[in-house]
């Protein structure tokens, strides 16, 4: 099996799908892996790494796609790939197709073997390969939104932790799955009141046993959407179902209730984005203002911090690549339960139902 490694071309891009370890890992189980000349440098792996783990270094995206059995990416193929890839290959990485839909005729058309990081499951029916890219976006939505508030920026020039004698930030969070958990942790770091929404009780009791009343819970519906959202300084898009496209949560009323200069960030952007005026952005220009707001929807807002985020996911994929370098793609999805559960395209077809469904083909 021939692994193939391209750099990643999306804008502000900075992850690579393999690290120096990994490839080792990979041509000790009997693979050979091409690499793009320069895929690991923004995530702080030189092509002299590559090649002592055992890679083959190539010129160009054309060589290393012509010349694999397996592409490994981190973020879905975009447009410029579509004639890069050779009818019948597997592709292992973020689709997020519910979204996609030129992707996933491209991919039906060339009849790819799409494997999709975000559907993989463990055995518990949890995401691993999600989860970690999940907690990033999570941590870095309040990192980012606190920034955004100052006043030079254009924001309403809340500090969120305050100061004695006055009122903290306000950070509302939608979803209290592994983003919006790992949102609600840095934003009672930095001192913000924190509001947490969500469906599932069970998690909203989990975070007040972990924060100790520290955190308000609220269950997730129109009437406490409303009411917290026309309070937020910074408001938390974390909603999520698997594959599926992101319901919308927040209306275009609820955000024109919101305060001038206050900010939302979308982390459910990828998966179209919970809240009824966001649009994707890039990390070329990461805002940009609705009736007010100051809006963030970076796709791949993890691409910040390209190195954190690449050894993060690389740990998570390892397991499951080592099994496909191992017992071959179609030995590994069949006995893979998990790793088969990521199989969102295959001999023409959207194998995976939500993706089927959001695309309009089931």
């Amino acid at each position: 099996m021939l692994i193939g490694v391209p750099k990643e071309i999306k804008i502000g891009e900075t992850r690579v799908s393999m690290t120096p370890s990994l490839c080792r890992r990979c041509v000790s189980l009997g693979a050979k892996v091409a690499i793009e000349k320069s895929a690991g440098l923004s995530a702080g792996f030189t092509d002299a790494e590559y090649r002592a783990a055992g890679a083959t270094i190539l010129p160009s995206a054309r060589k290393v796609w012509a010349a694999a059995d397996l592409i490994l990416k981190v973020k879905e193929p975009l447009p410029a790939e579509y004639g890069l890839m050779r009818e019948g290959q597997a592709i292992f990485t973020y689709l997020h197709l519910a979204a996609g839909p030129e992707l996933a005729k491209v991919l039906l058309k060339k009849r790819i073997l799409g494997i999709a990081y975000e559907t993989v499951e463990a055995a518990d029916g949890s995401f691993p390969l999600l989860k970690p890219m999940s907690q990033i976006a999570g941590r870095l939505s309040i990192q980012i939104g606190a920034y955004r508030l100052q006043s030079q920026l254009g924001g309403s020039g809340v500090l969120l932790g305050g100061i004695p004698g006055t009122m903290p930030g306000h950070v509302v969070v939608i979803g209290a799955g592994n983003s919006g958990a790992h949102a609600v942790q840095m934003a009672v770091g930095m001192g913000a009141r924190v509001t947490v929404l969500d469906l599932d009780m069970r998690k909203l009791e989990a975070l007040d046993a972990e924060y100790r009343g520290r955190v308000v819970t609220l269950m997730s519906n129109p009437a406490n959407i409303e009411a917290e959202v026309a309070d937020a300084d910074l408001l938390i898009g974390a909603v999520l179902i698997p594959a599926a496209k992101a319901p919308i949560v927040v209306s275009r009323a609820m955000v024109q209730r919101m305060r001038p200069g206050s900010v939302i960030v979308d982390i459910a952007i990828d998966q179209g984005g919970c809240i009824e005026t966001i649009r994707p952005t890039s990390h070329e220009k990461p805002t940009y203002q609705e009736h007010g707001i100051i809006h963030y929807a970076v796709p791949n807002m993890p691409a910040l911090v390209g190195r954190t985020s690449t050894m993060g996911l690389t740990q998570a994929t390892e397991l499951f690549i080592s099994v496909i370098v191992e017992k071959g793609i179609e030995r590994a999805l069949a006995e893979h339960k998990g790793l088969a559960k990521g199989v969102n395209t295959r001999n023409g077809k959207i194998t995976y139902d939500a993706v089927a469904k959001a695309l309009g083909y089931s």
